[in-house]
């Protein structure tokens, strides 16, 4: 442990960001607690409080290398666990409006694919061989306590199973609940203003299946992702997962229908804009029902410019920002946010009051990290039906991009930056060094 700053946090939400953030503040306090609404199971299964769990979920090779540095050889222990690795660029087959497929290369790193369960129990596990984390399930936390000056918060007070309510007092509360409402309670209790959220309206459907990999399956390529071109809204997405399963995904924006069995959902697969995936799973061999989810739009909260949030909360992953999950980087970007909040503690242990404005700093610190995946988000204002405020820049955004890929196409130096930056190994700003915009704004005024 390094240097402790405080007796006792608490972490509300045992999900992959609470998991993630209990370990980032165990060298720093000598006591770490987790509360949990659901029950913990001891084996990589869905937890009923986590509807999407059964749905398709990526961890991008920018998460993997957050949870390496908080969880060190967490990347070689989910591989042993089942997770099965892909080659980004070579193995993993991109099919995008114009380029189906677009030009495979080795890019020179992995990712891993897995089911969320597994994921989730993997690092739950070692999680709680950390001696000072208590992972506490089936405790729902209510309410955020405030301290008597109304400008920090002193712990929570949360019911156990049958109701009972308790309180546990903290140096430090970190929510990690998803949504974030008891942080926006508690804003509002003690007459602080919210912050400003932007909605991206998608109205996603999304369903997902469960195939056995079948002995012949296709030996030029592990995974496929399908991107929808904007006049359809519809893509998928099929990876391999633990006992040789694959898990097939489909998605439509804006209300469309996703099917509801089988029989619906490889018809569904079948006129996407390729064969791929349909042609891989037409007589592969089902396992369980389609589970299906509605994912109603993305948000952003601006926590970072809010002149007043009190001291010792700090909500992080989705309470601050929730993204279009077709695009899998939920759980990579609060991955890295913990990271983040490990390095700035470290920074701050040694100051008279370490606690004292680290939200701030923290919202700060982040927002680099949030760039490129909600320019992503953003990227759903390609489609005609999609609410909110569009971008004042958004077609010359859109203009880039086309010709940034045709330029990725062609180059492999290229192609490399553009998928570190997909995979949040590198800052979107890495796209913007003047020898790439150069060469991109040439070929855009050459189309013109």
């Amino acid at each position: 442990m390094s240097r402790p700053i405080g007796r006792h946090a608490i972490v509300v939400g045992a999900g992959m960001a609470g998991l993630a953030a209990a370990k980032a503040l165990s060298s720093f306090f000598d006591t770490v607690t987790v509360l949990e609404r659901d029950a913990l199971p001891s084996a990589p299964v869905a937890r009923s409080g986590t509807p999407q769990a059964r749905q398709v979920h990526v961890l991008l090779r920018g998460g993997l290398d957050a949870l390496n540095e908080l969880l060190p050889d967490f990347e070689t222990e989910v591989e042993r666990a089942g997770a099965v690795r892909v080659r980004v660029g070579s193995q993993f087959r991109l099919e995008l409006p114009g380029f189906d497929p677009f030009p495979r290369r080795d890019l020179g790193f992995d990712c891993l694919n897995m089911t969320r369960p597994l994921l989730e129990f993997v690092a739950r596990r070692r999680v709680q061989r950390v001696g000072n984390i208590a992972l506490n399930p089936r405790c729902r936390v209510t309410r955020f306590l405030e301290a008597p000056g109304k400008d920090a918060v002193a712990g929570v007070r949360y019911e156990r199973e049958g109701g009972q309510s308790h309180e546990l007092a903290a140096d430090l509360v970190v929510d990690a609940s998803s949504r974030g409402a008891l942080t926006l309670d508690l804003l509002n209790r003690i007459g602080a203003p919210p912050p400003e959220e932007t909605e991206i309206g998608i109205d996603l459907r999304y369903a997902t299946a469960m195939f056995e990999i079948p002995p012949r399956a296709p030996p030029d390529w592990r995974a496929v992702l399908h991107r929808p071109a904007p006049q359809s809204g519809r893509g998928g997405l099929l990876i391999p997962i633990e006992n040789n399963c694959w898990q097939v995904h489909v998605n439509h924006m804006h209300g469309a229908a996703v099917p509801e069995n089988v029989g619906d959902f490889i018809a569904s697969v079948r006129t996407l804009r390729t064969q791929t995936i349909y042609a891989a799973i037409k007589d592969a061999v089902p396992i369980g029902p389609i589970h299906r989810f509605v994912f109603p739009c993305s948000i952003r909260r601006r926590f970072e410019v809010l002149e007043r949030f009190p001291d010792r909360l700090l909500p992080l992953g989705d309470a601050i920002c929730r993204f279009n999950p077709a695009s899998g980087q939920g759980m990579s970007v609060a991955a890295q946010e913990a990271a983040v909040l490990k390095r700035l503690i470290e920074a701050r242990a040694l100051d008279a009051q370490p606690l004292k404005g680290l939200a701030r700093s923290f919202f700060a610190a982040i927002q680099g990290l949030l760039d490129a995946p909600w320019a992503t988000a953003e990227s759903d204002f390609i489609y005609e039906k999609t609410r909110g405020q569009r971008p004042h820049d958004f077609s010359e955004r859109m203009s880039f991009n086309a010709a940034l890929q045709r330029l990725a196409s062609e180059d492999a130096a290229v192609h490399q930056i553009m998928s570190e930056v997909i995979h949040l190994v590198k800052p979107s700003s890495a796209l913007r060094d003047p020898r790439i915009v150069g060469r991109v704004t040439a070929l855009m005024a050459a189309s013109a």
